[in-house]
């Protein structure tokens, strides 16, 4: 059964150049050309991915995908006309799992649109994972601390599942942007340590003196040696 994504832009040439184009990979295609009327539309269908506009008229794009995480972690790849890093990094701490700058090449966004299809159909042998207090269903994509659970972007729980099935072993920033972006990253090396900061705030008790998720200075990241 073909994939049904949402296209949210209010440049209808662009929403048809995606829509041609992404027909023709075997995706079914929906379109919004508002902030209303995309909520309305993901309200009233299912969806396997949503492709949005950071600006939109009537509500924006980051109030759109607030919208989405309310009730849904359907994966969001953000769209942006703007520049900025800041704007880049908060889409993804709202919960976005991509994002890609416009003007952008076709070809790069189907790239992303199958990376991110690619982790979610991922399967591991071991579907839990339980360290000291901690809790991590890889099935479901879930994450409990004391019996709590912990909301988390999917970029932090693809860096989560990463150090938590390779406990102890040492990630440079670079390979991490490679293995868990899994395509060729043009942004800075600072959006991985960004990302770690974020994921220590929401699972360490102290993210100065981390339970979890351990520097080891000049090289990387690591996670506790189970």
């Amino acid at each position: 059964m073909a994939k049904k994504i949402l296209i949210v832009d209010d440049e209808p040439a662009i929403v048809k150049g995606l829509s041609f184009s992404l027909k023709q990979d075997g995706y079914e295609i929906d379109a919004a050309y508002d902030g209303e009327e995309a909520i309305e539309k993901f309200n009233n269908n299912p969806y396997e991915l949503v492709i949005l506009d950071v600006m939109l008229p009537k509500l924006d794009g980051l109030s759109v995908l607030q919208r989405i995480r309310e009730r849904s972690r359907v994966p969001v790849i953000m769209l942006t006309a703007k520049g900025e890093d800041m704007d880049k990094i908060l889409g993804l701490d709202y919960g976005a799992d991509d994002y890609i700058t416009k003007p952008f090449n076709i070809l790069e966004l189907k790239a992303r649109i199958k990376a991110v299809f690619r982790r979610l159909s991922g399967v591991s042998t071991e579907q839990v994972i339980r360290v000291k207090n901690m809790e991590i269903n890889l099935s479901n994509r879930s994450v409990t601390i004391d019996g709590k659970e912990v909301n988390l972007t999917a970029k932090e729980f693809d860096l989560l599942q990463l150090f938590a099935t390779n406990p102890g072993k040492v990630y440079s920033r670079e390979s991490l942007l490679e293995i868990v972006w899994k395509y060729d990253y043009l942004g800075d090396l600072r959006t991985v340590d960004v990302h770690i900061r974020r994921l220590r705030e929401k699972i360490e008790k102290n993210p100065s003196q981390p339970d979890f998720i351990f520097t080891k200075w000049g090289v990387g990241y690591y996670f506790a040696d189970k």
